[in-house]
Parts: C-alpha cells; structure tokens; sequence
C-alpha cells in the first residue's frame, strides 16, 4: 500500500511489509477514534485546547511546563507537529535526487533513498503511534464548551429575535438597526470593560421588541443553530468511514503508548 507507493518494499521486502501494515493499522485506528468523538460531538466544532475546551490525555505524573507548574502543554500534538513537518521535509530529498539524475539507481539514489524513505517511515510510525494515544484519551470539557457558546449565542440568535418581533408587528428596517446598535455596544462591553454578554439584557429593556429576558433566554438552544452539522457528521460517518472501518475490522484495537 503506501509502502509499496513509496517504494520502500523493494529496497527493505521484510520491514518495507511490516511497515506497510503498521501504517494501515495504525490509520484506521485513528479514523475510528476520530470517527467516535465526531460522532459524539455532531452538535459543536469549537474544540480548541488553549480555550480549556479539549484536551490530549495528561498523566498524573506529567509535567506541563519546567518553568510554570500549572501549565498542561499539548506535547504530544507538539512532537506530532515537530515530526510532521519533518516527514513533509523529508519528501523533498527523493525530488532533488530525481531533478539531478533521474533515479539512474547510482549511488546518490540509493544512499539517499535508504535514508531518507526510513527515517520518513520510522518518523510517520511515531506520528501515528502519538495520534493514536491522543484521539483514545482525548478530554472534552462540555460544560466549557456550554459556556464560551452561551456567551456568544445572543449574537447569532439576533436574526431569529429580530424576526419574532417582525411577526408580531414590528418594522423590519426600525428593528434591524435597534439590534446592530445594541450588538455593538454589548460588544463593547464584552472587548473593551471586560463584562460579560449583556445583549438579552439590552433587548428585553428595548420596548420595540416587546419580549422579557425570560423569553429571549428560552430562545438560547445552542442546537437550533447548528444547521445541518449533526446530519452531514452522521452520513459521512455512515457512508465513508464505517464502510472503510468494517472493511478492516481486524486491524481496529489497537492503542498508541506514549512515555511521559
């Protein structure tokens, strides 16, 4: 497969096989790990580790930081971006080597390909083996997540606010240009004073809209602002990743060990 691709078999057949399988294996147990917190997590694509709301797996005994004990760095996301850029890099020596002689099989080709397609392999392997341990001990804070959505929800909400207020009788125009001017300064109390969100306050005081804060709250269902997320997560799960997943049943379970 993609050993056989890179050539890597016909210089190493026994570990060029080995390698091949270890990949493939290694692979699809990622899109499986990947395909589980999708599926879990259909309704929300906000993960981001440096706003606290996901997290590569941490043991009690890690270190995050020399420096400042109460950090939790990412190192494994880091040493698979540190390696990845390697392999990336790596792909360059066989083009310079073909660009100079076009893969004669003089001892320029060969030299450099018995380097540079190990290490790419052996580099890859330890990409993997990192990703796997991260997608099987991945950490997602939901109630975090709950908050920093809560917090700009009252900004996405304000089409379907201001449209309520246009059904029961309201000037579209008038009521458009009452919500930008509280947006922005709800904003500005959000950026520039450090406050929290207080557009459903600005709106439920605004007679032109003719609501309570009560009303507007009952309007904060993150779920009815994901549009067709969940549904478009569900069939490509369905139709893409589980054919290729029960096409290869004998090569899921495996886990990715990482010292620390």
């Amino acid at each position: 497969m993609i050993a056989e691709k890179m050539g890597f078999e016909a210089c190493y057949p026994v570990s060029g096989q080995t390698y091949s399988r270890k990949v493939d294996t290694r692979v699809l147990n990622i899109l499986a790990g990947i395909a589980a917190s999708a599926h879990k997590m259909s309704n929300d694509i906000r993960l981001l580790q440096h706003l606290k709301e996901v997290e590569e797996p941490f043991e009690k005994s890690q270190i995050g930081s020399s420096a400042m004990a109460y950090k939790r760095n990412p190192m494994r996301s880091e040493r698979i971006a540190s390696l990845s850029r390697y392999v990336i890099i790596d792909a360059l020596n066989p083009a310079i080597t073909s660009a100079t002689q076009w893969f004669e099989r003089t001892l320029d080709d060969s030299a450099n390909k018995r380097i540079s397609i190990a290490e790419a392999f052996l580099a890859t392997d330890g990409i993997l083996e990192l990703c796997l341990n991260v997608v099987d001990g991945l950490v997602v804070n939901e109630k975090v997540i709950t908050k920093h959505l809560l917090s700009e929800l009252p900004f996405m909400a304000t089409e379907n606010i201001m449209m309520d207020a246009v059904k029961e009788g309201g000037d579209r125009q008038d009521l458009h240009e009452e919500i930008r001017v509280m947006s922005m300064e709800a904003g500005k109390h959000v950026k520039k004073d450090g406050l929290d969100n207080d557009l459903l306050d600005l709106i439920a005081a605004n007679a032109k809209f003719n609501t309570t804060k009560e009303a507007l709250e009952a309007k904060m269902n993150p779920a009815d602002y994901v549009g067709r997320s969940p549904r478009q997560v569900e069939v490509y799960l369905r139709d893409f990743v589980q054919p290729v997943l029960d096409a290869n049943k004998d090569l899921l379970g495996a886990k990715g060990e990482v010292n620390v």
